[in-house]
């Protein structure tokens, strides 16, 4: 009863490898399973512009002729080039509660890493630092946020015995207390009151040139981070596309000082509370109530994916309470829409000013994730 490994073509035999999450996972009440079509179209080449800048191969684990997990194995391109660590990576690793499951497929990266060039591999990253990151190890009893990953509670000792050492933890926040921070509310006042600073809905009827002036300001404000990399233009106009469905503009805003893009805060409905029980199916009626869910009945909490500032914006002492605006900007508006929480993801554990900051708004750490790395 060896473990036997098959590679997947990606785009083209995804078959097994998305089924491998429902073995995995079956009975974990927890657990959301991803829209299928989701899935196929971030593993595709033909759809997902990662692959214009990186390689992929897909791993099954098979014992005794049953499923048993999954993994897949990325060299990003663009990493190597803004990083230049000879990092690749790996990702989508679930896997039943069996080391030698878990230790041939992690050989199974690893050695296609290796025949890459790559010096050590790191992850999982499912397929690279801007989609789901991280093995969960604490947080088990909460289901995934939309775009966040989920694992057993087993799978970071299955990480480990397979010679993963932990690189760095990142944390969940859950935010559901309407008692703003006096400090908070008066900078929120403070900004309010500068006739040069707009705080403004994301316009649906243009959402591509906004999301482009989203993804420059994030490539401003994340560069020189940990696992940053830029957004190409490729990708910008994949999100925009991804994003109609999914942006409510009463919770999403650009913050514009003299007319100007200086800051964004991308915070969205969540989507998996209207997927949870679709089984990863939008036929024959999962689209339907997919549509009146997020559109009719929406959902009660969302997910804050991104806020920042330009970089020349937060050297300006005269803008030093707009962070904490625009956290208290966030928070009345998705009380206003009728949201009961938010959870604000990912940060990393070592990132202090941000984690006071958003500490300091009332969250809590409820989830704790972990990227570890192999030196090849």
């Amino acid at each position: 009863m060896t473990v036997e490994i098959r590679q997947h073509a990606p785009g083209k035999d995804c078959s097994d490898f998305i089924q491998a999450g429902h073995v995995v996972f079956r009975g974990d009440g927890s657990w959301v399973p991803p829209l299928h079509y989701e899935l196929r179209e971030r593993l595709s080449p033909d759809k997902n512009p990662f692959f214009k800048r990186g390689e992929v191969a897909l791993f099954t684990a098979w014992r005794d002729g049953s499923l048993v997990g999954r993994c897949s194995a990325q060299v990003d391109h663009e990493h190597l080039r803004v990083h230049k660590d000879g990092s690749g990576f790996f990702g989508f690793f679930d896997t039943v509660d069996d080391r030698e499951v878990a230790i041939a497929l992690i050989e199974a990266a690893a050695h296609w890493l290796r025949m890459r060039g790559m010096k050590r591999m790191m992850g999982p990253f499912s397929l690279y630092a801007n989609e789901e990151v991280g093995i969960l190890i604490e947080g088990f009893e909460h289901p995934p946020m939309m775009f966040m990953a989920h694992s057993r509670p087993y799978q970071g000792a299955l990480c480990e015995a397979a010679g993963l050492i932990k690189e760095k933890d990142l944390l969940a926040w859950r935010y559901d207390d309407p008692h703003l921070p006096l400090r908070a509310q008066k900078a929120w006042e403070d900004v309010k009151r500068m006739p040069e600073v707009k705080l403004r809905s994301i316009d649906l009827g243009n959402l591509e040139r906004e999301v482009e002036l989203i993804m420059k300001i994030y490539n401003d404000a994340w560069q020189g981070k940990w696992a940053y990399v830029p957004a190409l233009p490729d990708e910008v106009r994949k999100v925009a596309q991804d994003l109609k469905l999914l942006v409510d503009p009463e919770i999403a805003f650009v913050a514009e000082v003299n007319g100007e893009p200086a800051g964004m805060c991308v915070m969205l409905p969540n989507l998996n509370e209207a997927i949870a029980d679709l089984d990863g199916r939008l036929f024959p009626l999962g689209a339907l109530k997919l549509l009146y869910r997020m559109k009719v009945k929406h959902p009660i909490s969302t997910r804050l994916m991104m806020l920042g500032i330009r970089e020349d914006i937060r050297k300006q002492r005269r803008y030093g309470g707009l962070s904490a605006a625009m956290y208290v900007e966030t928070a009345k508006r998705g009380l206003a829409k009728g949201y009961k929480w938010g959870e604000l993801s990912w940060t990393r554990e070592d990132d202090a000013p941000i984690n006071i900051g958003i500490k300091m708004m009332g969250a809590r750490v409820y989830k704790r994730y972990r990227v570890y790395q192999k030196a090849l």
